[in-house]
């Protein structure tokens, strides 16, 4: 009996796939094999793709972005168009705006790692900018063999048209940064955002929030992920928000355009928005996911690598039929793959040179660390070639240094260049100051930049990036309100997201109009704040923390495109008592200048020098015990013109702190400059107008971060 291959039934099947919708028009050449992507020369579009297993391929043109028929195919000779394992051809007359994709022949056997689909338009890797159509459906692309799916298309895109008028990265230090982590989105899509309803929730429309970021002294903004991504890839009846489902990683999310049905306007909003940051000042970091794409688990849809070489670019199992699911997504992307190497390299030489974005957040960065058999290496090429490429000599790389099969790296990731998400400054200032027994030591360890993590690096002070929540997990308001998570409304019966939050609720769960607690709350949140800006470290301050943004609850929003994720700009007005709070904290922490010392000195130097000295509530008596609940810091500055006098004091009772009297030669003569228990405006002041204490000690109430100073040189013994 005659064996049929799969494709062949497809094929005798479905006879009108083969027709185009025209007579073909453009006249083709062999073309060359680089650069890989379609680039615009002389006369016309050189067009090259790779694919080492495929037998055939197909370029598609179309005229519409919902067509099903192309208009044009120009089938390529595998005896003439093929150098290598790149096919290529050169089309003349191709002008910008011009819709394509690859139909890619090859075997279908799975349990070889083949998943071939020719009846699958397949977008171009490398491509520019993709068009979706109005009637998109995920769940038929992840049909073999249906060629009734409309598909994304990919669109040429002259990059050479836009004026950048002299823009420049602003290079900011780390010593001098504040990030502000947002997205995209929901940063403005309220109606309350004040926003020109054609600008909310696009690029265009974070320009108009850009004084109010500028006012609150953001240096860089981190945008969660703006590659086009699948907004189907998320359960019933909802979306994905968040975009940690990458379908390009060369193409803007047309969710974020001004105008989403022209595929060409996005890449103006985006480099308008970026030339708009810079001349405020501000960076723009991209959250960037390179560890899998929006094709997932082997029920997935086929539309990029799935069907161009599915062996080439996943990490797949021994029989090769299913995936390595290393991001709890459904796949893996083979990263240190030479060919899946330079992908990422060119991706980000794109970003860097073409949309002038200063640095890049790298998601499960953990996973670039694995080889082609998921198996974690020690100088993983990929990540070398990042750190020593110098494109990026001066590009902000921060890594989230673990990844969903439990590879926790922080502290040992590759490189000078590289700096990290610190998770456990996150976990052990949330401990701390929620009152966990035993933290006291890790609690210090996490405010003088994690020595035990990088001091062994001979690392800069700012090697970690504290943070206490980001966009996964909890807003700093629900830390302080939930002690459970209550994601029902994603739809997964509240199965969804982290489940050790190290929250406090301090005693209801959820709104509560009890104003003892309501107070307690308000004061834990500043001190998550002082903690999270003032210790040593480049801090992150996630979107609405400043005025108290709240998501009920739920701690893993990636599918609530709603009230639920989205700032709610009313928030500050009714918040202005935090917004004032964070505001100054920040400046005081910008105020030190980019001469002073210790931003040429490692974090073990910075260390060595004799400006620190610990307490408990009484002086020189610090308490490391298990059942210790508060700290206290004298701190000298480098120039030695001031000491600052930090208390921290998680327990749930008042505690009474003796003061140093004297400071190396000097008296202390020490003022309040912070005292969270207070109320609005005595929480904090300026330093000039900070009030004297009048005895030795201060009195430091439950659940309370102090902060007092001294100026040294005016008071002689």
């Amino acid at each position: 009996m005659i064996q049929i291959s799969p494709v062949l039934k497809f094929l005798l099947n479905y006879p009108n796939f083969l027709m185009t919708s025209s007579s073909n028009h453009y006249k083709v050449s062999i073309g060359q094999s680089f650069p890989i992507g379609a680039t615009k020369m002389d006369g016309g579009i050189n067009f090259v793709i790779y694919s080492k297993h495929a037998t055939a391929v197909d370029l598609l043109l179309f005229d519409q972005v919902d067509d099903l028929v192309p208009s044009q195919v120009i089938k390529l000779d595998k005896t003439k168009n093929k150098t290598y394992h790149y096919w290529h051809v050169f089309v003349e007359g191709i002008s910008t705006g011009q819709l394509y994709g690859y139909r890619i022949y090859g075997p279908y056997l799975p349990d070889k790692g083949h998943r071939f689909d020719p009846s699958k338009v397949i977008l171009d890797p490398y491509g520019k900018s993709v068009a979706i159509p109005k009637n998109y459906d995920r769940k038929a692309l992840s049909k073999f063999g249906n060629d009734q799916a409309p598909s994304m298309k990919s669109v040429i895109v002259d990059l050479d048209l836009y004026d950048w008028e002299g823009d420049l990265h602003p290079k900011t230090p780390f010593s001098q940064t504040i990030i502000y982590e947002l997205h995209v989105g929901g940063f403005t899509k309220n109606p309350n955002s004040g926003v020109d309803p054609v600008k909310r929730g696009t690029f265009l429309g974070l320009i108009d929030k850009i004084p109010y970021l500028k006012e609150l002294g953001i240096t860089a903004v981190e945008l969660l992920p703006v590659f086009q991504f699948d907004v189907q890839d998320a359960p019933e009846g909802l979306t994905n928000y968040w975009g940690y489902s990458p379908v390009s990683f060369f193409s803007l999310h047309q969710g974020y355009s001004s105008d989403p049905d022209n595929p060409l306007q996005v890449l103006d909003d985006f480099r308008d928005m970026v030339k708009a940051f810079h001349k405020a000042g501000i960076e723009v970091i991209l959250d960037v996911v390179f560890n899998h794409t929006a094709e997932n688990k082997e029920n997935g849809p086929t539309y990029s690598f799935r069907g161009i070489d599915n062996s080439v670019y996943y990490l797949l199992n021994g029989d090769k039929s299913q995936y390595k699911d290393y991001s709890g997504t459904g796949n893996t992307l083979n990263a240190n793959q030479s060919i899946v190497r330079r992908l990422i390299l060119s991706s980000l030489h794109f970003w860097v040179r073409d949309m002038h974005i200063d640095g890049f957040r790298f998601d499960l960065a953990s996973i670039l660390s694995r080889d082609e058999y998921g198996n974690p290496v020690e100088n993983p090429p990929i990540l070398w070639d990042i750190e020593s490429d110098p494109v990026f000599a001066g590009t902000k790389l921060i890594a989230e240094a673990w990844d969903a099969a439990g590879l926790y790296q922080v502290g040992t990731f590759i490189g000078d260049s590289w700096k990290e998400w610190n998770g456990k400054f996150r976990d052990d200032i949330r401990g701390f100051l929620n009152g966990q027994k035993g933290k006291v030591s890790e609690f210090v360890t996490r405010l003088i930049g994690s020595p035990d993590l990088y001091q062994k690096k001979d690392s800069i002070p700012e090697q970690s990036i504290n943070f206490v929540t980001c966009h996964d997990g909890f807003t700093l308001n629900d830390l302080v309100s939930y002690n459970e998570k209550h994601n029902e409304a994603n739809g997964e019966k509240n199965r969804d997201g982290h489940n050790e939050n190290f929250s406090w609720n301090f005693g209801i769960e959820g709104p509560t109009d009890n104003p003892k607690i309501l107070a307690l709350r308000r004061r834990q949140m500043k001190n998550f704040h002082v903690v999270n800006l003032l210790s040593m470290g480049a801090p992150m301050i996630l979107m609405g923390d400043e005025v108290c943004r709240t998501q009920m609850g739920n701690n893993n929003a990636y599918c609530q495109d709603n009230e639920i994720a989205w700032f709610d700009w009313s928030l500050v007005e009714k918040n202005q008592d935090m917004l004032r709070f964070v505001k100054m904290l920040i400046q005081t922490r910008l105020r030190r200048g980019t001469a002073h010392p210790e931003f040429n000195m490692s974090l073990k130097d910075l260390l060595n020098q004799p400006l620190i000295t610990w307490h408990g509530a009484k002086l020189n008596q610090p308490d490391w015990s298990y059942n210790s609940h508060s700290i206290a810091v004298t701190v000298i500055s480098l120039n030695r013109e001031m000491a600052l006098h930090y208390i921290f004091n998680a327990y749930h009772q008042d505690i009474e702190f003796e003061l140093p009297t004297t400071i190396g030669k000097y008296k202390a003569k020490w003022r309040i400059w912070i005292d969270t228990a207070q109320d609005y405006p005595n929480d904090i002041c300026s330093w000039n107008e900070a009030k004297p204490i009048k005895n030795g000690k201060y009195l430091a109430e439950a659940h309370s971060t102090v902060i007092l100073l001294t100026h040294l040189g005016s008071v002689r013994k």
